[in-house]
Order: C-alpha cells, then structure tokens, then sequence
C-alpha cells in the first residue's frame, strides 16, 4: 500500500502495459480475508486496469502436516508443510478478472491425497516408502493448489480456467521426491479433462500456470508435460519474446534462470482448447536492455505469458 516494494512496484507495471482481462498470479501471498489480494488490485486500478472480481483459496503452500515430510528427521521445517512454505499461505495463487467469477461453481482439488492419485509415482527408497508410510497417508498432491474456476466472459459465456502451480522437479534425492510429485501434478488435468474426477468441461476452456517443466530441457520427467502439450482437446499457441532470443536464441522460454543450471526456460502456460480461436500469444519479455525488460526482470523470474482468444 506505501508503494515502495520494487517487486510490487514492477508488477503492477507490468499488468498496466499489458492489461490482460484475466490474469492468474503465481507466489501471491494468501491471508484468510484477502487483504492482501484486494489491497494489490486496489492500488492496481488507480494506475493500470481495474479488476472487480478477485478469486484466492487457501494453498498448500506453508499448511504444516505436524510431521515429517522430507525425510530429514525433523518437523515444522518449511519443507513438511504440504507445500514448500516459511507460512502459511506464501507463494498461493489468485486470479483477478474483468469479469464476473463464479465463485460458487469453483472447484478445488488441494487437499487431494497424491497417494489417491490414479498411479501415483510416490517416492520410494530401497528399505521403505519415503520418508514413511505415515507422511504419504497425509500428503496432498498439489504443491500449491489445482483449481478449476468459472469466468462469466461477454461475448462468450462461460470459460474455465483450470490453474495450478507444481512443484520444482529438484531441491531433493536420489529417491526424486519433487520429480515424482511434479510430474503427477502435471498428469492431474490429463485425468481431469478425461472425466476421473467427476464430469469435466469439454469446451471453452484455458489451462494457465507455471508447471515449471520444460519439455524439452531441464531436469525433471518429461512424459506428463508433453502429454499434456499434445492434448487433443488443447491447443499449444507456443507464445514467444524477443528478449528471450536475445539471451538464449529460444523464442519460446518464458523464465530467466541463472546459468549454465537450469538455464532459461519454458515452463508457464496458457493452453486454450480448440474450440476457441486464438486471435494472439506472446511472452511479455522485452529487450533486457531497455526500460521495460529491466522492469519485468525486476518483476519476476518469470515473464508474463499472454494468450487473446475469441469465440
């Protein structure tokens, strides 16, 4: 609210340059009454695009499990929450919209169990399942959160958004832990669109996130993002920048990382299904040597992914 964050500052920045109609935050702290959330979106409207309606659930993110989850023979750590977090709520979601969200249709599968995930790829050492079958009896499968939320667009009835944020496939062992969990959080919207988890939109809708899997490089398990690129009910707008060709002479990332390891990449998301026409895509990555690609380096290892559909 004092303005002074040059994240926040830099973020809104952004959002005023672009002015999507919808857009769906990632790492945006979570507090029960949303003041946070409507304090950003507040402050946003004096200067960029204003968003009446504003969507945020409790995360996995900081939710402690009382036990240990990573295996290193403590709890309470930020790593035996259910998902990686010093708090609870940090690094949550939310989606701020022109128009109206239906907040009562919203569907939210956060506190899935990953062990009641169809061939769930639980961790698993040579002795035992890892770090204990008492930990995979209350772990969630989502990092942060998976959410299917309506969006009452004029002109074009009612759109989806199905959005999450996986986890990062490192930051663990040989028993591959963030892998294994990555990769059925990917694999999740398979088994959604495919009907598993109760009836499922089969039209007008856009799977948007950061699944932070490339799938081409990096580390991690690549079968889930690829499957989940060549969905028949999706389509790929491959959404591209030049100030990724300028670092890395790949058009298509849409994170700057520190390199060699891991690099730039593509891991962030916006998948309409077919039935819609994509009228433009694009990675919001300017010259990192101008005023705005120093702007949205500022904002976010991650650039802005835009998508612009119709009927």
């Amino acid at each position: 609210m004092r303005g002074e964050d040059p994240d926040i500052v830099a973020v809104m920045s952004v959002l005023a340059e672009t002015a999507p109609d919808i857009v769906v935050l990632q790492g945006f702290d979570y507090d029960l009454t949303g003041a946070a959330l409507n304090a950003f979106a507040d402050r946003l409207a004096g200067t960029g695009p204003s968003y009446p309606w504003r969507f945020a659930a409790r995360p996995n993110t900081g939710y402690q499990s009382g036990i240990d989850l990573d295996g290193d023979g403590r709890a309470g750590d930020p790593r035996d929450a259910q998902g990686y977090g010093r708090f609870s709520g940090q690094g949550g979601m939310a989606v701020l919209s022109r128009f109206e969200i239906i907040a009562s249709d919203v569907q939210t599968f956060t506190d899935l169990l990953w062990r009641d995930f169809p061939g769930a790829l639980l961790p698993e050492t040579d002795a035992r399942p890892f770090p204990s079958p008492e930990a995979q009896a209350i772990q969630r499968l989502s990092t942060t959160a998976h959410w299917v939320v309506p969006v009452q667009v004029p002109g074009l009835g009612r759109l989806s958004l199905l959005t999450f944020h996986a986890s990062p496939p490192v930051f663990d062992g040989p028993e591959d832990r963030n892998g294994r969990r990555n990769h059925d959080e990917i694999l999740f919207w398979q088994y959604y669109l495919d009907g598993t988890f109760g009836p499922a939109p089969a039209e007008k809708l856009v799977l948007l996130g950061d699944t932070n899997q490339d799938p081409q490089d990096g580390e991690g398990r690549k079968a889930a993002i690829r499957g989940l690129l060549n969905n028949p009910l999706l389509q790929d707008p491959a959404p591209r920048s030049t100030g990724s060709v300028i670092i890395s002479d790949d058009p298509f990332d849409t994170a700057d990382w520190d390199d060699p390891v891991p690099g730039n990449l593509r891991v962030d998301y916006v998948l309409p299904s077919r039935d819609l026409t994509v009228t433009g895509s694009g990675v919001w990555w300017p010259d990192p040597a101008s005023e705005a690609g120093e702007t949205a380096a500022t904002a976010s290892r991650h650039r802005l992914v835009w998508v612009d559909i119709a009927r």
